[in-house]
């Protein structure tokens, strides 16, 4: 009898996940559903391009000379703003962050921003003095997702990078760091905490889910390789990303297959949890996410049979972009592609057929 009652009990869960799933799905508009900047939304390529706003600088894409140009202005740096046409998470940028008329006024009064496409071919003019087609200047910074905003500051220092879409109370934070010099004092990991506990509400245990393995977690690669592939998911209860992970992109059956084939743990990266890391080291969840600089509560990061990282996901994340990903690490692409954009670039090349928005995030 009890345990009919708990498959009954977990057959209504399942449901009722489902029905709020729905309900999500079914209110979001566009990209994002209203009052919530990382509510779920479909983010497969947009049927027409994102606009950019005027405001941005038109520049001659050198960016020793924007950086003096935008100093001599009073501004603290310059923001190189990586994206392109049909990026779903480039318009959640775009309308939740620079629509945001306070963002705006403090991103213009501090920075200029100059726009640069991950699949462009003008030339730029990297700070070093050398020139590259915008393309290989986005692989050569390895701004794996759209959008990724490199920050410099006035000593023409690249002091922070930000991968993927990112909500506005992190954005504002960004910002804050680079402008007022924190990231002389603290790494952004620290600063964003704080701004994190301020904004932090949701469950207040961790998610599960039926692929993450139970500890203990020895993860060692070191000394003898593993069968496959590992994800490591660094989460934290009381994280509104985290509980729309687990509603959306981890209800969704090929990714759940494609984690199947991959050894999948989840850490409390707040907590003590002892493990051994795939190096080898004995630490803690909170000194291994501190070791790793993650500032992104749920990040994803992924390692390949030897232990070493194959790439991380340190921003919101949806069906479409954790699809194409995980098939980046179990088609073994990255092992022939140093990065999941140079991966991309060539997916576009070798299928000229295909519409152009269908490669595109």
């Amino acid at each position: 009898m009890i345990k009919r009652q708990a498959v009954f009990e977990t057959i209504v869960r399942n449901i009722l996940r489902y029905i709020v799933f729905l309900s999500f799905a079914t209110a979001a508009t566009g990209l994002q559903a209203q009052n919530d900047p990382i509510a779920p939304f479909s983010d497969r390529p947009l049927e027409e391009p994102v606009t950019h706003p005027d405001w941005f600088k038109l520049s001659f894409l050198d960016l020793y000379d924007d950086i003096e140009e935008a100093v001599a202005a009073g501004k603290k740096g310059v923001i190189v703003y990586f994206g392109q046409d049909h990026c779903p998470y480039c318009k959640a940028h775009l309308q939740n962050n620079w629509g945001d008329p306070e963002i705006v006024k403090y991103t213009r009064e501090n920075f200029d921003v100059i726009a640069l496409d991950v699949k462009g071919a003008r030339n730029i003019t990297a700070i070093d003095g050398k020139v590259y087609e915008e393309k290989a200047f986005a692989v050569e910074q390895r701004t794996n997702f759209t959008p990724s905003l490199l920050f410099y500051n006035a000593q023409k220092k690249q002091v922070l990078k930000l991968q993927g879409y990112h909500p506005p109370y992190q954005f504002r934070a960004a910002l804050e760091y680079v402008s007022d010099r924190h990231y002389a004092k603290e790494p952004f990991r620290d600063y964003l905490s704080r701004a994190v506990l301020a904004e932090s509400y949701g469950k207040d245990r961790l998610n599960t889910h039926p692929v993450f393995a139970s500890p203990p977690y020895a993860l060692d690669r070191s000394k003898m390789p593993a069968a496959r592939p590992l994800a490591v998911f660094f989460e934290q209860p009381r994280c509104h990303a985290c509980d729309v992970l687990h509603a959306g992109p981890l209800g969704n059956d090929r990714i759940i297959a494609s984690l199947k084939q991959m050894d999948v743990i989840q850490l409390d990266m707040q907590s003590d949890t002892r493990l051994i890391t795939p190096g080898g080291r004995r630490l803690t969840a909170r000194q291994w996410a501190d070791e790793l600089d993650l500032y992104y509560s749920p990040t994803l990061v992924f390692f390949d049979e030897n232990g070493k990282e194959i790439i991380r996901i340190n921003s919101v994340v949806w069906v479409y972009r954790l699809n194409s990903v995980l098939d980046y690490i179990l088609t073994g692409a990255y092992k022939r592609h140093d990065t999941y954009q140079a991966w991309r670039q060539f997916l576009a090349r070798k299928k000229p057929d295909i519409a152009p928005q269908d490669m595109k995030h």
